[in-house]
């Protein structure tokens, strides 16, 4: 049992003297395993920038002949995370148009699971690129002097763009349905619109265009991970010999003279 614990503090105090030798090299960042990962932080920042910091609204004219003949304009405000059944629609000029109570109305769906989890794990991989990034500039000999550290990155980075393809993919779909669900089809959707006397217009929803690119940078960064998978790979202890086949090439014994 003494033996142990005293195994154990030995390696938590090798592991503290390599930590505390940080020493900044910038060498890693002109190769592909570091510039790659560079790429990868930036391109994660737009990912989940573009979708999270999105706030749009959708607006139709209303009129109800003979009573009023002028449109009035009543709107619905949606965004992140894109629950569309709590975005209820609110009139511009007066309370209730055509005698409609508008605040009991909302838009129909509910997108926010794909939304949260494409914006989420956009996150996880940013912050785990700067855990990447300190790691390959301050610790780089600990890094490739290790087995276990290459592998864990080589692991992480295929489970990274797995789950690139899978959230985009996702959260795509969801786009498209979030397109349909505040574009002309709320007027087939809302109660008040097939009434008799209560006429109904799309008049505008706002541009989704860097959703579009929030789907464009999802696709890429799943590139971008699966391209660096290789340049991971070739830290590794599965691509580079072992320390002991190549000691034994170099210590082994000569082969014998020639006659």
């Amino acid at each position: 049992m003494a033996s142990n614990i005293y195994l154990v503090r030995q390696r938590i105090s090798r592991l503290g003297q390599r930590m505390s030798s940080f020493q900044i090299n910038l060498n890693p960042l002109k190769e592909p395993l570091g510039f790659i990962k560079v790429l990868e932080w930036i391109a994660s920042i737009f990912a989940f920038a573009t979708c999270g910091g999105f706030k749009g609204k959708t607006e139709i004219l209303v009129t109800c002949p003979p009573k009023v003949h002028e449109n009035h304009t009543v709107a619905a405000a949606f965004g992140y995370p894109f629950r569309l059944n709590q975005a209820s629609f609110h009139p511009h000029s007066i309370v209730n148009v055509c005698d409609v109570d508008w605040k009991s109305h909302v838009l129909i769906g509910d997108y926010s699971s794909s939304a949260q989890f494409y914006v989420t794990f956009a996150v996880f991989v940013f912050l785990y690129c700067i855990a990447a990034l300190l790691l390959y500039v301050g610790y780089t000999n600990l890094y490739r002097d290790s087995r276990k550290l290459p592998m864990i990155d080589f692991v992480v980075t295929l489970v990274a763009t797995f789950l690139w393809l899978v959230s985009t993919s996702a959260w795509a779909k969801a786009l498209t349905d979030i397109k349909i669900a505040t574009g002309h089809n709320i007027l087939q959707e809302l109660l008040p619109c097939k009434q008799l006397d209560v006429t109904c217009y799309f008049y505008s929803v706002t541009s989704m265009g860097s959703l579009n690119v929030s789907v464009i940078f999802g696709f890429l960064n799943m590139i971008l991970w699966g391209g660096n998978a290789w340049f991971v790979y070739k830290e590794t202890s599965l691509h580079s010999p072992s320390s002991t086949s190549t000691s034994h090439t170099q210590g082994g014994v000569p082969p014998p003279a020639g006659i």
